[in-house]
C-alpha cells in the first residue's frame, strides 16, 4: 500500500547484493469512519474557522507555495495539543476548474515533496485546476519517529517486523497513538478545505490515498465534485492478509514469462521453493516491489523469473540474495516515510481477524491462525496460506497495544463521478481490490491498466492520461 521510495532504493540494495554472490548483473464498500468530534477552543465553545499561516516559498519549489495548517492533536479537546501540518499550493484560485487536493500513500508518506512529480504527470489537468497537497498528521514535519521499527521494516507492508520493534514504537507514543487514524486526518482535510475557503473540491487519492479519499467522501458528499481512486485500498479496512494479491501472483509471473518465452512456469517454481524453503513471506515482498518498479519483471539486472527457475532447480543463490536485498533496509528517514505513522494508522484502522483496534492483544495470534486456517489453499496458490498471516501488516499489528478504533460502517455509496484506476501487474493493491469497489458503487468506472503496476499516474502514461481525461470532461 506504500509508493515508491523503499522500491526505488531497495532494488539498488538488491543489485548490490546480487552481485556480491556472482550473479549476472542485470516500498470499503463501505462507509466513513465514525467522525471525530467538533474541535473545541480552550474555553469549550466551538473552534474557530481554521486558517493558513506562514506562507512562504516550498523548498526547492520557488513557484509552490508552502503554509502551515493547525490542527488539534486531539479533536475532542481531552487531550492538549495541537500540529502543524506543511500544505503546498499551485495555482490561482480561480483556476477554472477549481482546486484539486492530491493525496499521497502509506499510511506514512509525506505530500508537500511530490508536488513536482505529480505536476510534471498531470500537465493538462493542473492547467485547469489549483493544485494542493498536504504532509498529513504523521508524516514530513510532524512525522512520527520509531527508530527501531523504521530501521527493521522502513516502508514495506510486508516484511514482518520484531514484537519489540512494535511495542517500543506504540510505547513512545502512548495514549497519543489513539489520534492517527484516518478519521483524524479526513477532519483535518476538511479543515484544509475551510482554510482554503473552497466550497468543494476534486481529490485524487493513491494507494492508502485512495482510503483516506473515499472516507472524506463518504463523510462529505457535498464537497467531492469528482474522486480518482488510483491502486485501490478496500474501502471497509479488508484486505488485511492479502489473499488476492498472493494468488494474483500466479497469473503476474505467467504473463512475464509467456511475454519474454521463458519456456518453464515460474508460478510452479515458486510454489516448489517457499514450500521446500519456507521463505514465503521474503519471496513475497521481493515480488510486490517488484510489481511496483518493474510490473513487467523483465529488467535483465535482476532477473526474478530466472532466480525462481534456478532456485527450483537447486541453485538457490541468486534467490536468496534478491529477497535479502529487498527486505533489507532501504534507509528512508521519517520524514521520508513514517513507519511509525503507518502502524499507527494502519492498526487503528484496518478489519482483523481478531476485530478491531480495541480488542485485547491476548487472544488475537489464535484469532489470526482460525483466519489463515479457513483459507482455501487454492486461493493463495502457489504460496502457502501461512504467508497471509506471516507477512508485514499482521505481524506488526498483533502486538499493537488495544487503541482507538476507526470503523467504517457499511452501506454508504459514493455519489460523485468516481474514477477507479488498477494495474494489472499490482501485487500491491491488486486488480480484484478494485474490481470489488466498481461492483459496490455505481456511478464508479474501472480502468485497467495492461502491463502497469502501482501508482499507475506516476508509473505509466496510460494511467496518467486516463486520469487527465476524467478530471478534464
Amino acid at each position: 500500500m506504500t509508493l515508491l521510495s523503499r522500491a526505488c532504493t531497495a532494488m539498488a540494495a538488491v543489485l548490490t547484493a546480487a552481485a556480491c554472490v556472482g550473479s549476472s548483473p542485470g516500498s470499503a464498500a463501505g462507509a466513513p469512519p465514525v467522525p471525530a468530534p467538533t474541535a473545541v477552543s480552550s474555553d469549550g465553545g466551538p473552534a474557530v474557522a481554521p486558517g493558513l499561516t506562514g506562507h512562504r516559498p516550498c523548498p526547492g519549489q520557488p513557484d509552490v507555495t508552502c503554509a502551515d495548517l493547525t490542527v488539534p492533536l486531539d479533536r475532542s479537546g481531552a487531550v492538549p495539543g495541537t500540529l502543524k501540518l506543511q500544505a503546498a499550493v499551485v495555482g490561482d484560485a480561480d483556476a477554472p476548474r477549481g482546486t484539486l487536493l492530491f493525496l499521497t500513500g502509506g499510511p506514512g508518506q509525506p505530500g508537500v515533496p511530490f508536488v513536482p512529480r505529480i505536476r510534471a504527470r498531470l500537465p493538462e489537468a493542473l492547467a485547469q485546476y489549483r493544485l494542493v497537497m498536504i504532509d498529513q498528521r504523521g508524516t514530513g514535519g510532524t512525522a512520527i519517529d520509531c527508530p527501531a521499527l523504521q530501521k527493521e521494516v522502513g516502508g514495506s507492508d510486508t516484511v514482518a517486523p520484531t514484537a519489540a520493534a512494535v511495542t517500543a514504537c506504540a510505547e513512545s507514543l502512548g495514549r497519543n497513538r489513539n489520534f492517527y487514524t484516518t478519521a483524524d486526518t479526513v477532519a483535518d482535510l476538511e479543515d484544509l478545505r475551510r482554510a482554503l475557503r473552497v466550497p468543494s473540491w476534486t481529490v485524487d487519492g493513491v494507494s492508502y490515498g485512495t482510503f483516506t479519499a473515499a472516507q472524506y467522501a463518504f463523510q462529505h458528499p457535498q464537497r467531492v465534485r469528482r474522486l480518482v481512486l488510483d491502486s485501490v485500498v478496500p474501502l471497509d479496512g479488508a484486505g488485511v492478509l492479502y489473499e488476492d494479491s498472493l494468488g494474483h501472483s500466479a497469473q503476474v509471473l505467467r504473463t512475464a514469462c509467456r511475454e519474454q518465452r521463458c519456456g518453464f512456469d515460474p508460478a510452479r517454481d515458486l510454489a516448489k521453493v517457499v514450500r521446500r524453503d519456507g521463505n514465503g513471506v521474503g519471496v513475497f515482498n521481493l515480488l510486490v516491489i517488484a510489481s511496483i518498479i518493474d510490473p513487467k519483471l523483465d529488467n535483465p539486472r535482476y532477473d526474478i523469473l530466472d532466480a525462481l527457475h534456478a532456485s527450483a532447480g537447486g541453485d538457490r543463490s541468486r534467490l536468496d540474495a534478491l529477497v535479502t536485498g529487498f527486505a533489507g533496509s532501504s534507509g528512508e528517514t521519517p520524514a521520508d516515510f513514517s513507519s511509525g505513522l503507518h502502524a499507527a494508522t494502519l492498526c487503528a484502522d484496518s478489519r482483523w481477524p481478531w476485530g478491531d483496534a480495541s480488542a485485547p492483544v491476548e487472544g488475537r495470534e489464535r484469532a489470526l491462525k482460525r483466519a489463515v486456517q479457513r483459507i482455501r489453499p487454492a486461493d493463495v496458490w502457489p504460496f502457502q496460506r501461512e504467508t497471509a498471516g506471516g507477512q508485514g501488516i499482521p505481524r506488526t499489528c498483533l502486538p499493537w497495544p488495544a487503541s482507538r478504533p476507526n470503523r467504517p460502517a457499511p452501506g454508504d455509496t459514493l455519489t460523485m463521478p468516481v474514477l477507479l484506476l488498477a494495474g494489472d501487474r499490482d501485487l500491491s493493491t491488486p486488480v480484484e481490490w478494485a474490481s470489488q469497489v466498481a461492483a459496490a458503487h455505481p456511478k464508479a468506472e474501472l480502468v485497467v491498466l495492461e502491463g502497469a503496476g502501482h501508482s499507475t499516474q506516476s508509473r505509466s502514461d496510460a494511467g496518467a492520461r486516463a486520469a487527465q481525461e476524467f478530471l478534464l470532461r
